[in-house]
C-alpha cells in the first residue's frame, strides 16, 4: 500500500504577507483578552518582521506569549480566533491559494506549520481545509468557569529545527511520505523543514533562505505575485523605480493631463486596457499606473523581450513575451497566471497600433484577448483613452519629438469598469473596444477623410505595404 502524500505550509510570509500576530491581537482584545493595548515598539517589531523576516531575537517574545494567556477562557479564544480567521482568509494570498486547491485537487494532504499558538492558527487552517495543524500548543486546566488556559507551554516551542521535528513525527505517525511531499517557507530557520520534503519550496524567502535556496537548487516563488518577477530588498523593480515615474521626468516633452485616475483598484486584480496609437503609449500607461500606485503586468512583442538587456528587465519586472507568429496560447495562460495571482494586466486590444486609414476609423477594432482573460477570471476591465500620443511619437518618426517649448497635449482618460456578459469573446471585445471610445474627445467618434500628409505619419519607415487593406488588416498583425 502507498504511503500519503502532504503539502506543508508555513503561515506568516508564506500564506500571508504581514504577521497573524497583529490580527491575533486585535480580535482577542475585541473579545475582552490581552489588555487591549499595543506593547512598546510593537508596530515597528511588525514592520520589521514583515521586510526582513524571522530572526532569533523576534522570536523570543513569541517563545514567552503562552505567559499572558494565564486565565483565559479557552472558549472566548476560541471565538475570538474564528472572528481572526475570516480576516486572515481575505489576506491569504492568490499564489498561496493556487497552491493549495492544486494540492488538494491532487489528493494530497494539506498542512499548516508554524510557530504560532495552536489555540490561534487552528480555526483559520479549518477555515482554509487543512487535514492538519502542527503549532506551539498550550496547557489546558479546568477553571471555576470552565476550561481555561494555563499560562504553560504544552511540549516545545514549535520553530527552527523543532519545527522540522514535529513535522517529521506527525509524518510518521499518519504514515506520510515525506520524500514525495512538499513544504513551503520563507524563513531561513525552516530550512531544516524544507530539507525533509522531496519538494521545497522557498516562498518570498528572506535573505539567508534566498541564498541557501540557491546553493542548494531549491525553487524560490512568490505567492503575491506571477512567476519570474524580481524583487530587489523586498521591492520589486518597479516599485523601486515609482519615484521617478513623473511626468517631468518621464515626459518633459508633452504636457499629459490625467483623470479618472481612482477607477484603477488600490488592490487586487484588474485587466487595464488602452487604445493604441503612437510609440509614446507605453510611456504615458507607465505614469497611469504609477500614480495608481500599482506594479503592473504587459505584454510585449518579442523583439523587444530579444533585446538582451531591455528584454531582461522587461521579463524581471513581470512582462509576458509574445510571439504573434506562433499562434501559442502560453502568453495569455501568463497573463490569466497574472491576474489571478491579483495583480494589474496591461494590454492593448488592438494589438499594434493601427495605420493609414485604420488609424482614423471612429470604431475601434481589438482582438479577444483581454476579453478572454476577463472571462477566465472575473477580474474588472478597466479602459484608459489615450489622446494626442501620436502628435509626441508618430509612428513614421523612429524617435521622439523632443521639444521643450512645443509640447502637445496628451490626455489619459481612465473610465470606470466595463460591464461584461463573459458569454462572448467577440460581443465582449466590443463592448471593451465601445468603452474605449467613450473616453476620447468627440474629433475622435467623428468619420473624415485624412490628409496626404496625415496618413503618412501613421505608416512606419520603410512601409511598403497596401493602403487600401490597411482598413481588413486583422487588429494585431504588421503584415
Amino acid at each position: 500500500m502507498s504511503r500519503q502524500v502532504a503539502a506543508v505550509f508555513d503561515l506568516d510570509r508564506t500564506l500571508i504577507t504581514s504577521s497573524s500576530a497583529t490580527v491575533f491581537r486585535k480580535h482577542l482584545a475585541e473579545h475582552g483578552l490581552g489588555g487591549g493595548h499595543d506593547l512598546p515598539l510593537v508596530d515597528v517589531f511588525t514592520r520589521f518582521y514583515e521586510q526582513f523576516g524571522e530572526t532569533w531575537l523576534l522570536m523570543q517574545p513569541a517563545r514567552l506569549a503562552s505567559r499572558a494567556s494565564a486565565g483565559w477562557s479557552t472558549a472566548t479564544v476560541d471565538a475570538a480566533m474564528r472572528a481572526a480567521a475570516d480576516e486572515l482568509a481575505a489576506m491569504l494570498l492568490p499564489g498561496a491559494a493556487k497552491a493549495i486547491e492544486e494540492h488538494r485537487a491532487a489528493g494530497r494532504l494539506l498542512v499548516m506549520a508554524t510557530t504560532s499558538p495552536r489555540p490561534f492558527v487552528e480555526p483559520f487552517a479549518e477555515r482554509l481545509g487543512f487535514d492538519a495543524t502542527i503549532a506551539t500548543r498550550w496547557e489546558r486546566t479546568d477553571g471555576p468557569d470552565g476550561e481555561e488556559f494555563t499560562g504553560r507551554m504544552d511540549g516545545p516551542f514549535v520553530w527552527g529545527r523543532t519545527k522540522a521535528d514535529a513535522v517529521a513525527a506527525w509524518a510518521s505517525e499518519h504514515e506520510v511520505d515525506l520524500s514525495d511531499s512538499w513544504a513551503y517557507s520563507d524563513s531561513y530557520f525552516d530550512a531544516s523543514l524544507l530539507a525533509l520534503v522531496g519538494h521545497p519550496v522557498a516562498v518570498n524567502p528572506d535573505a539567508q533562505l534566498r541564498i541557501t535556496a540557491t546553493i542548494r537548487g531549491w525553487p524560490v516563488t512568490h505567492f503575491d505575485r506571477a512567476e519570474g518577477v524580481a524583487k530587489i530588498a523586498g521591492r520589486e523593480l518597479q516599485e523601486w523605480g515609482r519615484p521617478f515615474l513623473r511626468p517631468q521626468f518621464m515626459a518633459p516633452n508633452a504636457r499629459i493631463e490625467f483623470d479618472g485616475i481612482e477607477n484603477i483598484p488600490s488592490s487586487g486584480p484588474a485587466i487595464v486596457v488602452f487604445n493604441h496609437r503612437s510609440y509614446f503609449d507605453p510611456t504615458v500607461m507607465a505614469l497611469v499606473i504609477a500614480k495608481a500606485g500599482r506594479n503592473v503586468r504587459g505584454l510585449g512583442k518579442k523583439e523587444v523581450f530579444d533585446v538582451p538587456v531591455v528584454g531582461r528587465i522587461m521579463k524581471a519586472s513581470g512582462g509576458i513575451r509574445v510571439d504573434r507568429g506562433t499562434g501559442s496560447d502560453e502568453p495569455l495562460d501568463a497573463a490569466i497566471a497574472a491576474v489571478e495571482a491579483g495583480e494589474v494586466l496591461m494590454i492593448a486590444p488592438e494589438g499594434t497600433i493601427p495605420r493609414g486609414p485604420a488609424f482614423f476609423d471612429p470604431v475601434l477594432k481589438g482582438r479577444w484577448g483581454a476579453a478572454r482573460i476577463a472571462a477566465a477570471t472575473g477580474a474588472p476591465v478597466i479602459p484608459v483613452g489615450l489622446w494626442g500620443t501620436e502628435k509626441v511619437w508618430p509612428r513614421r518618426s523612429r524617435l521622439p519629438k523632443m521639444s521643450l517649448t512645443d509640447r502637445p497635449l496628451v490626455t489619459a482618460t481612465v473610465g470606470p469598469p466595463v460591464k461584461l456578459k463573459y458569454r462572448s469573446p467577440d460581443a465582449d471585445t466590443k463592448k471593451i473596444m465601445k468603452a474605449l471610445s467613450a473616453l476620447l474627445p468627440p474629433e475622435a467618434r467623428e468619420r473624415r477623410t485624412p490628409t496626404p500628409e496625415e496618413l503618412a505619419l501613421t505608416y512606419p519607415a520603410g512601409y511598403h505595404g497596401d493602403p487600401a487593406a490597411e482598413l481588413d488588416r486583422r487588429p494585431g498583425t504588421d503584415t
